[in-house]
Formats: structure tokens, C-alpha cells, sequence
């Protein structure tokens, strides 16, 4: 199994904004103003990946996929029955 890097995880996810945004036929700019987090912000992370929580929330409300953002972590992903074991208790 072929494990990403950080920065290709992070890039990744960049890259799969930036399609919803242009498919949904927004530009940086419309974004920045629906959104109020700065067209720099919104630039740097489609190009980078870096962004906080916070404004990445906020993108994502603004574009309507918060639900994108609600669905992390909202499974356990069990290696084991110990961690089952421990998750009952």
C-alpha cells in the first residue's frame, strides 16, 4: 500500500475545492465576498493547501458543502477488536 505525503493529502483536497468552486461557476473573487474570507486566503489555499479550520468551514458553507466538512471523523476507523473493546466502554 502506497501511503501520500502531508502535502500531497493537503493538495489533494485543495484540488478538489477548486473543482467544486469552478464547476459550480464561482470565481476566487465572488467566493471571497459569499464567504467573507479574503480572495488571498481563498488564493493561497487553492494553489498551497494551507488554510485554517475556521475559513475553510466558512468557504465550505458558502458554497454549500458544509456537510463535506460535518462528515470527518464521524466514523471510527477500528484496526482492531481492542479498539472496538475500548470504544464500548
Amino acid at each position: 500500500m502506497l501511503f501520500k505525503t502531508t502535502e500531497e493529502i493537503i493538495l489533494d483536497v485543495a484540488t478538489r475545492f477548486k473543482k467544486i468552486r469552478k464547476v459550480k461557476g464561482i470565481t476566487q473573487f465572488d467566493l471571497s465576498k459569499m464567504s467573507n474570507v479574503s480572495y488571498g486566503t481563498i488564493k493561497r489555499f487553492e494553489t498551497t493547501g494551507e488554510i485554517s479550520l475556521h475559513s475553510l468551514v466558512m468557504l465550505c458553507q458558502a458554497l454549500g458543502i458544509e456537510n463535506e466538512i460535518t462528515k470527518l471523523f464521524e466514523t471510527i476507523p477500528f484496526t482492531d477488536i481492542s479498539e472496538v473493546i475500548k470504544y464500548g466502554k
